[in-house]
């Protein structure tokens, strides 16, 4: 059977109508395929540029942190060389604190006998070097004395409690310096016992002149 030009095109383009649907997808297919890798490397792009604002936040952040720190090392050096008046005292200790605060730290083994709250005859000598420091450098100044100890239980001395030998203790170094001719109106007593400890028992057992600016 013969077939005619007609059918014979009808054919033909029956046959190129898919393939070209077909070719079309593809290219469709790339181009969303290239627009999704355009979006992407876009959004990495801003990514990177956010990254990079931060590391230059984060870095002038620790720089800032450095410098203010070398600052407060140095002035924390400074004040630690200031002379407190102290130096030099068998038995005594001073620190600068916050607020410029003095915290003088007398031994208390320098001070008294085990369990004892009278003064030892050595610990005056100490005290009435302390006494002519806090008269000539810190007149007027708030005193506060408080007395610590060590966490060994009392069994012997007859008090109470270590609070109750730390009090009697810081009442001792008080009352001499008072005698000494610091004003009993500036100073006061309190006692931590053995609340705040040192690195040993013996360092622990001490009283504490702070002097308030």
């Amino acid at each position: 059977m013969r077939m005619t030009l007609s059918t014979l095109l009808t054919l033909t383009v029956a046959t190129c109508l898919p393939l070209g649907c077909e070719g079309q997808t593809e290219q469709d297919q790339m181009s969303l395929l290239q627009q999704e890798n355009t979006d992407l490397r876009a959004q990495l792009e801003e990514r990177d540029k956010a990254l990079d604002a931060a590391n230059d936040e984060l870095r002038t952040a620790n720089s800032t942190l450095r410098d203010q720190r070398d600052q407060y090392e140095q002035d924390l050096a400074n004040a630690t060389a200031v002379p407190s008046g102290f130096e030099g005292i068998e038995g005594v200790t001073a620190n600068y604190g916050p607020n410029n605060t003095v915290t003088v730290s007398v031994e208390g083994d320098v001070l008294f006998d085990s369990g004892r709250t009278s003064l030892k005859s050595a610990a005056k000598q100490s005290l009435n070097r302390v006494a002519s420091v806090l008269q000539s450098q810190y007149a007027g100044k708030t005193i506060y004395v408080a007395g610590h100890t060590d966490s060994d239980p009392i069994r012997k001395s007859g008090h109470k409690s270590n609070h109750h030998l730390g009090f009697e203790r810081g009442w001792a170094v008080r009352n001499y310096l008072s005698e000494k001719g610091i004003s009993s109106s500036n100073m006061a007593v309190m006692s931590y016992g053995p609340d705040r400890p040192m690195g040993s028992a013996k360092q622990s057992r001490r009283v504490e002149i702070v002097v308030a600016d």
